[in-house]
């Protein structure tokens, strides 16, 4: 075998060298892109590495996720099955002796095949009033943040309380709710209403008064004295003289616009014109009489003739016996003016007359 000089054997190695390498280099994989960044605690939970701020955003936050000390909010996702994910767990096992669930199907609201309802054809049933319930529904979820309770402990102010509501019941009478003395005290519709129950009892004549009687105690005494109005036999309502969803505070929130107008609704014997009428009577009503009770008879705010003496003068009609003189048998004879009806007794028609000689309201 020849021998290669040693020059070219030199150069030969290199060369092999040399190819080996580019070899090599065409072979190995390019360098590494910047690794994508790491889901962050700052991601919104469930968003996949990589994903988009944007589509995460999508995905409302659950209880259970919140950060210690963060407050829950309402999700905007609806549940999938409706009301059948609702009674999931508001079933008869979850009732109370105040409420129970399924008395929703006994009121209106309840009603399949009226489409005004919240259950009629395409409504979203329970949602419709409690707001989209998936993060309410969602395990580990806390109840008092993520649904609108309708209850006065709910952690919802009482304006978006009441928006459900309003959706539908913003009409006729209720049109002046939003500057209705109810409104300005911060009460929400579920305060005197009750859905879950198949009559409801601020409608019904017999147990209106004791829904509104929670709040206005003076009142409810005043029904109980020896002269008032028949609310507590159930032969009148609140309503029949009060707007409890707007009229304003100067006027009582009254049916209508004045006090002597609401009075004739059912004393309209008094209304007029007569043809020879009683100021006082023209006037305003509570110029003599109380609204709700009082002790003396006919809602009277005084007894006569300490009343009627309030505006006529006392010269010849004494009204207090100042001696025995002016009692009963004491020979003053001016006892015809403190016995019984008092100045009625002669000034019968205290609320005005027709009669041709009744400028004296004494026929």
């Amino acid at each position: 075998m020849k021998r290669i000089p040693i020059p070219i054997a030199a150069w030969l190695v290199a060369l092999a060298a040399l190819s080996w390498f580019g070899a090599a280099s065409a072979q190995a994989p390019a360098p590494a892109s910047a690794p994508a960044p790491a889901q962050t605690a700052a991601s919104a939970p469930g968003q996949a590495p990589g994903q988009a701020p944007a589509q995460a955003a999508r995905k409302p936050a659950t209880a259970a996720s919140a950060a210690p000390g963060e407050k829950a909010t309402p999700g905007t996702e609806y549940s999938a099955k409706g009301a059948d994910t609702c009674l999931d767990c508001h079933d008869k096992e979850a009732d109370t002796l105040t409420h129970t669930t399924n008395d929703i199907f006994k009121s209106r609201h309840g009603q399949r095949r009226d489409p005004k309802v919240p259950f009629g054809p395409g409504g979203l049933q329970c949602e419709a009033c409690h707001g989209p319930g998936h993060v309410h529904s969602t395990k580990g979820s806390q109840e008092k943040l993520t649904i609108n309770s309708q209850r006065p402990s709910s952690f919802m102010p009482p304006a978006e309380r009441n928006a459900p509501c309003l959706v539908c019941h913003e009409n006729r009478s209720r049109t002046g709710w939003h500057a209705a003395a109810h409104e300005r005290s911060g009460l929400a519709c579920g305060d005197c209403h009750q859905m879950h129950t198949a009559r409801d009892k601020v409608l019904a004549k017999a147990t209106q008064a004791d829904v509104c009687y929670r709040c206005h105690q003076r009142q409810r005494a005043d029904f109980l004295k020896t002269s008032a109005h028949p609310v507590r036999y159930g032969l009148m309502t609140c309503a029949d003289c009060h707007n409890a969803h707007g009229g304003a505070a100067t006027t009582a929130a009254l049916v209508k616009p004045t006090v002597n107008q609401t009075c004739t609704n059912c004393h309209a014997d008094k209304r007029g014109p007569l043809l020879w009428e009683h100021a006082p009577v023209a006037e305003d009503c509570l110029s003599c009489h109380t609204a709700h009770g009082a002790v003396r008879a006919n809602l009277l705010t005084k007894s006569t003739p300490l009343l009627c003496q309030q505006c006529h003068s006392v010269a010849g009609h004494p009204a207090v016996a100042r001696t025995g003189a002016a009692l009963p048998g004491g020979g003053s004879g001016g006892a015809v003016f403190l016995l019984a009806g008092s100045c009625t007794n002669c000034h019968s028609q205290v609320h005005g007359s027709n009669h041709p000689a009744g400028a004296k309201l004494m026929r």
